[in-house]
């Protein structure tokens, strides 16, 4: 019986201890209930529901003006404000009064060859036929033509026989004298730009290609700013492209309007129109750039009288200015014959005058036209055209 007792207990004592294992393990599975989330701090505030209260408004002082902390600008991305480009600077040339003496050292160093050989020549005790042979040489290889060479040789022989003994000084004077009878005192040199009773003055500026004609176009309206004229240029050098824009940067530098129409267009268009805006805005002169025409193309040579019979609608043209390269000596003179045929040209504009020896050039193609040289071109700096004077460059051949 006691047996069966003891039995009994230890049942009931594993059947405890067995629920209260499963107890325990149901309990540890079990997990906790997830902490309350954080508010959202980022997230807008819920709309109210119908029938919420609405919240208590808090009492908080308000800030004065001053205790705000206003942006100063500094930080935040700035606001980049472009400027528009600047005006280009307006240029004020150099005087042109005297500019050739000024020069005058410039072209000396090329054309003393042809002073110095003559007066060594004449300089010989003994001027026989073939001294005189070699002074008509000198005279041919620079350029100064054969009827002029003949008349200068002429005038020295009869001049040095009735001499006799002759200085060094006595020589230079009597070279002088004759070389200023050649080249000529007595022409009127002014470029005409001032017709009585209206404005503007009209200018047409022509030659062949690479003689140097749209740069001595803007460099000529620098001689008449310099000199205190108002200049309108007309871009009528249609067929290459950069030549308007040359034109135009010439222009802006001393503060010329320059009128220019669409690549290849009509050039007569273009002079029409330059004339027209500068009798509009009242200028003292219109230079009209037209294109470097080849003297063998005659339908070329056509469009230029072209040109000249529009612009003389509005006026006559005051000046008709060829440009010709003094290196190119005799050619040149084929080339004036030529533009003579086709307008009316009243002068002439020596361009490389510094960079040639055949500073006889000036005489011959003055004879050929029977117009003078008025400008000459002596370097590549802006302000290196200058107004001829026949006694600078005579000065210039023969030195000191």
């Amino acid at each position: 019986m006691e047996t069966i007792i003891l039995a009994v207990v230890i049942a009931v004592v594993v059947i405890a201890a067995l629920g209260g294992l499963v107890v325990g393990s149901r309990k540890r599975k079990q997990l906790p209930p997830p902490p309350p989330a954080a508010p959202d701090i980022t997230a807008p505030p819920a709309e109210p529901h119908v029938g919420d209260e609405a919240e208590t408004p808090r009492e908080e002082p308000r800030r004065t003006l001053e205790e705000v902390d206003l942006p100063d600008g500094s930080a935040g991305p700035s606001v980049v404000v472009e400027e528009p480009p600047a005006a280009p600077q307006i240029e004020i040339p150099e005087p042109t009064a005297g500019r050739l003496v000024r020069l005058r050292t410039r072209l000396s160093r090329s054309q003393n060859a042809l002073g110095k050989g003559l007066l060594t020549l004449l300089s010989r005790e003994h001027l026989d036929d073939e001294t005189w042979e070699e002074i008509e040489d000198t005279l041919l290889v620079a350029d100064v033509g054969v009827q002029p060479t003949q008349e200068l040789v002429d005038s020295l022989r009869g001049r040095v026989k009735v001499l006799g003994t002759r200085t060094p000084a006595e020589l230079r004077g009597l070279l002088r004298e004759e070389l200023l009878k050649l080249v000529g005192t007595d022409v009127d040199r002014t470029v005409r730009t001032e017709p009585e009773g209206r404005k503007p003055g009209i200018v047409m500026v022509v030659g062949v290609n690479g003689t140097g004609k749209t740069t001595t176009t803007g460099k000529l309206a620098r001689v008449l700013v310099a000199d205190g004229r108002t200049v309108v240029l007309g871009a009528a050098d249609t067929f290459r492209a950069a030549a308007a824009d040359q034109l135009q940067t010439w222009g802006e530098r001393v503060g010329a309007h320059t009128v220019r129409g669409p690549e290849a267009g009509d050039p007569a268009s273009v002079a029409f129109d330059a004339v027209k805006e500068g009798k509009e805005m009242g200028v003292d002169v219109v230079l009209i750039d037209t294109a470097g025409r080849l003297h063998t193309k005659t339908g070329l040579m056509d469009e230029l009288g072209k040109v000249k019979r529009v612009v003389e609608k509005h006026a006559p043209l005051d000046e008709v200015l060829l440009v010709l390269d003094a290196t190119t000596g005799q050619n040149g003179l084929v080339q004036a014959r030529v533009f003579a045929e086709v307008v009316e040209i009243t002068g002439i504009v020596l361009t490389k005058l510094d960079g040639t020896a055949k500073g006889g050039i000036v005489v011959a193609v003055q004879r050929e036209l029977g117009v003078p040289v008025k400008l000459v071109g002596l370097g590549e700096g802006a302000d290196d055209l200058a107004p001829f004077e026949p006694e600078a460059f005579v000065d210039a051949l023969i030195g000191d």
